[in-house]
């Protein structure tokens, strides 16, 4: 798959983990791009995070060159750390021929350890030589870390008698959990759209998918996702929401598509729930208890188990901090309704059973307390997690 027009990728291999393969990637516009992210809210932000969102401030929204790197976070490395990321930095804009606050950096791998920048450094030039429009699906490998697999989503909108494009690259498998996900996300689009707009867009579709997904429980220091537009596609700028209704749309189903890869390539995952909480008080209150489902171990491990143990699920919502009505609450299971009016049914446990052994497993728990509604994706977990997460870093 191509990038869209404007765009140029590529990857090298800089050493920078011990398992074979490439490490480094780059993306880069050759005119410029106007640009927008969202970062990770945890308070141990990794220095590519703090020094990117400061870049995208400074250059009032504009990016050259992105590099990313896998096999180091480059997290909780103190001033080591933030000088190794403006190293990068600037080293990739001396290449590309553009101040350094166009150039936007990311990391992703073990945390504590500083980037060892000269090796990055050492590869950058290789890379810059090897872009081509057709450098997407090296990217797509060279971010992986635990990922079992390249992830990849694309789609196209019709703007002002033209065919514009949106195509989105993600790495992520553990530590995945809303705001964000241990996770990076790169999206690039040929649609003119200015940065401000760009900004509303982005958080609309991260909002809907990537804060919507859990696999651990687990928040990491470095995720992000950029959101780039060359407009290179042509046509007259999109200025407003409504105007931008068919690339809303388009990004929406890129975003989704790639966080449910995230959520189903989840170490060692068997199986995806799609928690709907329906009747709720408010969405506050429906998240909470969505989240509270996603993240019980004893729900989880049933999910791997393929056991539909139903009490597990309403237990965890009853210690959500949501309102319920416990005479009110139902819950189904696919098409099977487990739970009616605080009561089980008479449903058949094969049906039952037959449901959670799905690779998808859609829940609809109602609150019975109000009409605001909620809905998350999460991985199951199962011996291949622990064992994944048990020798990280051997």
């Amino acid at each position: 798959m191509k990038l869209p027009k404007g765009f140029l990728g590529s990857a090298v291999r800089a050493g920078l983990r011990k398992k074979p393969g490439l490490d480094v990637a780059l993306l880069v516009a050759p005119e410029g791009a106007n640009a927008a992210a969202v970062f990770t809210k945890n308070l141990f932000q990794a220095a590519p995070v703090t020094l990117s969102r400061a870049a995208l401030k400074k250059s009032g929204g504009r990016v050259r060159a992105v590099v990313v790197n896998a096999g180091c976070a480059n997290a909780v490395t103190g001033a080591g750390g933030d000088a190794a990321a403006r190293r990068v930095q600037q080293r990739a804009a001396e290449l590309a021929g553009c101040p350094r606050e166009e150039v936007f950096v990311a990391s992703t791998g073990v945390i504590g350890v500083v980037l060892p920048d000269e090796k990055v450094r050492a590869f950058l030039p290789d890379a810059f030589a090897r872009l081509s429009a057709g450098g997407l699906e090296a990217v797509s490998r060279a971010i992986l870390t635990t990922d079992a697999a390249p992830k990849v989503a694309s789609a196209t909108f019709r703007h002002g008698g033209t065919t514009c494009r949106v195509v989105g690259v993600a790495k992520g498998a553990g530590m995945i959990h809303p705001n964000m996900a241990t996770m990076l996300a790169f999206v690039t689009t040929d649609a003119p759209a200015s940065a401000p707009l760009l900004s509303a867009v982005l958080k609309e579709a991260v909002d809907g998918s990537f804060n919507a997904i859990s696999v651990d429980g687990d928040t990491s220091t470095n995720d992000t996702v950029l959101l780039l537009a060359s407009g290179k596609a042509g046509g007259s700028r999109l200025r407003s929401m409504d105007e931008a209704a068919a690339f809303r749309a388009a990004l929406a189903k890129v975003c989704g598509e790639l966080a449910w890869r995230i959520v189903r390539d989840g170490e060692g995952a068997k199986r995806v729930m799609e928690i709907t909480i329906e009747g709720a008080a408010t969405e506050r209150e429906a998240r909470l208890a969505a989240h509270a489902v996603a993240t019980s171990s004893l729900v989880k491990t049933a999910l791997y188990g393929g056991d539909p143990n139903w009490g597990r699920i309403l237990a965890a919502i009853g210690r959500s901090g949501a309102r319920v009505s416990t005479r009110s609450v139902s819950l189904k299971a696919g098409s099977v309704v487990l739970v009616k009016d605080g009561a089980p049914t008479s449903y058949r446990e094969e049906a039952a059973a037959k449901a959670f052994a799905r690779e998808r497993v859609p829940l609809v728990a109602n609150l019975g307390v109000g009409k605001a509604r909620a809905r998350l994706l999460a991985a199951d977990l199962g011996h291949e997690y622990v064992s994944e997460n048990a020798d990280y870093r051997s």
